[in-house]
C-alpha cells in the first residue's frame, strides 16, 4: 500500500557551526571572533548544490537569524527557514517560517519543495541544534574548532563522539591548522557511524 510517509524523499541533515575551547558560539547575539575565512568556508560549504537548480534548505532559530546582518543575504543556493513559535511573519530575507524543526524537514521533503531541496543545513542555535543531533537524517556535523577561550552566552550542546567520529581526512576540507587574526582554528567534521544517516 502506497503511504503519503512512503512518498518522504530522505534528505542529509547536516550541522555546521564554529566553537571555541568551552564549546562556545555566540555571545550577546554576535560571533565573539572575527575571522572572515572561516566564515567564508561556512559560505562555501552551505552553498554547495551537487547540481544546477538545486538548492539547500538553512534551518535557523529565531534568535540566531536575528543575529546575521542584513547584508549576509541573498545566500546563493539556499532557501531559508526560521523557526518561532511567536513570529506570525515570515522575518525579511527568509522565505519560510515553521513553529518547529519536524515542520521544517517535513516542508524539505515534501511538494513542491522535494525535488528541489538536495541537504538541510542547521547552522543554530543550541535548541535547534540540539533536536538535529536526535535526528535520524542527521549525519555529518561541521565543527570548526576555534582553538581559543573566548566569553560566550550560546554553547554548542554536547554530542555522542563514540556516535559521531571525527573524520581524519573530508573532501573539500581543510587538514591544517589555520590562522586569522592572531587566532588559530582547525576544520573538524564528525560523521555518524550508523545505518540510519542517509
Amino acid at each position: 500500500m502506497d503511504t503519503s510517509r512512503d512518498k518522504v524523499q530522505k534528505k542529509p541533515v547536516r550541522l555546521i557551526a564554529a566553537a571555541c575551547r568551552g564549546m562556545g558560539i555566540g555571545k550577546d547575539g554576535k560571533l565573539p571572533w572575527h575571522l572572515p575565512s572561516e566564515f567564508q568556508y561556512f559560505l562555501n560549504t552551505i552553498t554547495q548544490v551537487s547540481k544546477p537548480g538545486k538548492m539547500n534548505l538553512l534551518v535557523w532559530g529565531k534568535l540566531c537569524w536575528y543575529s546575521n546582518p542584513e547584508t549576509m543575504f541573498p545566500v546563493a543556493n539556499n532557501l531559508h527557514v526560521v523557526l518561532s513559535k511567536t513570529l506570525n511573519t515570515v522575518p525579511d530575507h527568509a522565505h519560510f517560517l515553521c513553529q518547529n524543526f519536524e515542520t521544517a524537514i517535513l516542508l524539505a521533503v515534501r511538494p513542491p519543495l522535494a525535488d528541489l531541496i538536495e541537504t538541510i543545513w542547521v547552522v543554530g542555535g543550541t535548541q535547534v541544534y540540539k533536536e538535529a543531533l536526535k535526528h535520524p537524517w542527521c549525519d555529518l556535523i561541521y565543527l570548526t574548532d576555534v582553538m581559543a577561550d573566548f566569553d560566550c552566552d550560546v554553547f554548542f550542546p554536547e554530542f555522542d563522539r563514540r556516535l559521531f567520529k571525527e573524520q581524519e581526512r573530508f573532501p573539500g576540507v581543510p587538514s591544517k591548522i589555520q590562522e586569522e587574526n592572531g587566532i588559530k582554528y582547525r576544520f573538524q567534521v564528525f560523521k555518524k557511524e550508523t545505518a540510519d544517516a542517509v
